[in-house]
């Protein structure tokens, strides 16, 4: 899913390369920074959405500890930096839905802030949650183009679409996750040796 995403997403830019007029992007007049700050926006958070997949992926933390913990460094910077530059272009994105996109990515920073925080500190079970719920928060642009696209072969109003797009992935993935927590909360946290240490 994750490498449809990206594949389907990025392919627009990777043709237009460096050239901006190539590209398809909201105007941004005046602000030149524009669109190497995109690009490092999408470098950044397609290696947030490639890491992340080995993050939630049990038998990799279980068997591959090192995977797990070096794979993990690399999203916790891709998914920090990736999200301050989101914050910083989102005032270039359409009016509609740019509420949904700061909470999302507000709270995709702070989660994955919070879950770093937390396995430094060996709360493996609240840094296990926390980065659920960046993972949920991550793969909610998988569920924008999702409704944007289903949408627009049903003829429904785009700007419908953005708001829906805008907020409908990250809280139904926060909700799937909640679920997911509470289902499994009596489960063993299978933990390699060395940090049962």
């Amino acid at each position: 899913m994750v490498a449809g995403f990206l594949v389907f997403q990025l392919t627009p830019f990777a043709r237009a390369g460096l050239d901006e007029s190539l590209a398809p992007i909201p105007p941004h007049d005046g602000f030149p920074m524009y669109y190497p700050l995109l690009w490092a926006h999408m470098i950044f958070g397609t290696a947030a959405m490639v890491t992340v997949v080995l993050q939630v992926w049990p038998a990799m933390r279980i068997r591959r500890p090192a995977v797990h913990r070096w794979s993990g460094r690399i999203y916790v910077v891709s998914a920090l930096v990736s999200g301050v530059i989101g914050l910083v272009l989102v005032r270039f994105a359409p009016p509609v839905g740019q509420i949904g996109v700061v909470s999302a990515t507000v709270l995709w920073i702070a989660t994955t802030a919070a879950g770093y925080v937390l396995v430094r500190r060996g709360r493996y079970a609240l840094h296990r949650r926390f980065m659920l719920y960046s993972f949920a928060l991550v793969m909610n642009n998988v569920w924008g183009v999702i409704i944007v696209n289903v949408g627009l072969i049903n003829q429904v109003d785009i700007l419908y679409l953005i708001e829906a797009a805008r907020w409908l992935g990250w809280v139904g993935n926060l909700m799937l996750v909640q679920w997911w927590l509470y289902h499994t909360s009596g489960r063993r946290l299978h933990l390699p040796s060395r940090a049962r240490r």
